[in-house]
């Protein structure tokens, strides 16, 4: 009996062929606790078109991080929550910052991806003017994450600072060795809603198969947290405070 596993095969941290992403590592903690002997991927970019061309499709049957709310699949429960994050280099005149209206973003070069929630934010506080703005959908089997790009510039003294999501900063922060302030963005108090509760997605049709994950994951919830924050995702809990072990 094999998990079958819908990805994306070059979306790190999450997902990648060589099977280094914590998706992967969740997907064989998930085949350990269901009795399966493997995992088997279904590969097909995080573009328009992957939920149809993968799990509708009926050629696997899960997909490990989807953002709840979404209706393309049915939901497990969340088994984490994290949110975009404000990245910079420590000591650049940006520390003590928490949201995107303070003052002191104020004409910096922030990186952020096109059509992400906080372009909204970014653009009422007129930040959008000396934005770099990066690609939202890239098919990273020809491109780099843009996450990785986005702390290189940054590195490199192209932008001052990024806003992008928190698995990405986490991971590529680490990755490249960069010390780095990041900060989760859970004090806005108006625009685009910046913290996001990931799910497992599975078919609508799939109820008792939801049910099942839904134990995996509350039976293992350490565990998850501990795959999660080897790759150094934040994590938040439901009252925003991090998560740390």
């Amino acid at each position: 009996d094999i998990l079958r596993v819908c990805a994306d095969p070059s979306n790190m941290p999450f997902t990648d062929e060589s099977g280094e992403g914590f998706e992967n590592r969740l997907a064989e903690l998930v085949a350990a606790k269901t009795g399966r002997k493997s995992v088997a991927y279904t590969w097909f970019p995080v573009v328009a078109g992957f939920v149809r061309n993968t799990l509708a499709a009926n050629r696997c049957d899960i997909i490990m991080g989807y953002a709840q709310g979404d209706e393309l699949v049915q939901n497990t429960n969340a088994y984490y929550r994290s949110s975009y994050v404000l990245v910079h280099p420590k000591g650049n005149g940006m520390e003590g910052v928490e949201t995107i209206e303070d003052p002191k973003l104020t004409g910096k070069r922030i990186g952020v991806v096109e059509s992400t929630p906080p372009t909204a934010n970014m653009a009422a506080n007129k930040l959008m003017r000396t934005a770099k703005i990066y690609p939202l959908a890239v098919d990273t089997r020809l491109t780099p994450s843009m996450g990785e790009v986005m702390i290189k510039d940054m590195l490199a003294g192209k932008i001052d600072a990024a806003v992008m999501w928190g698995p990405m900063a986490g991971y590529y922060a680490k990755q490249l060795g960069a010390d780095l302030t990041i900060v989760p963005l859970v004090k806005e108090k108006t625009g685009s809603r910046m913290s996001y509760r990931i799910t497992m997605g599975v078919r609508p049709s799939d109820q008792e198969w939801k049910r099942t994950l839904n134990r995996v994951i509350r039976e293992n919830q350490a565990e998850i947290n501990r795959i999660l924050l080897d790759y150094n995702v934040p994590l938040i809990d439901e009252h925003d405070n991090p998560i740390t072990q």
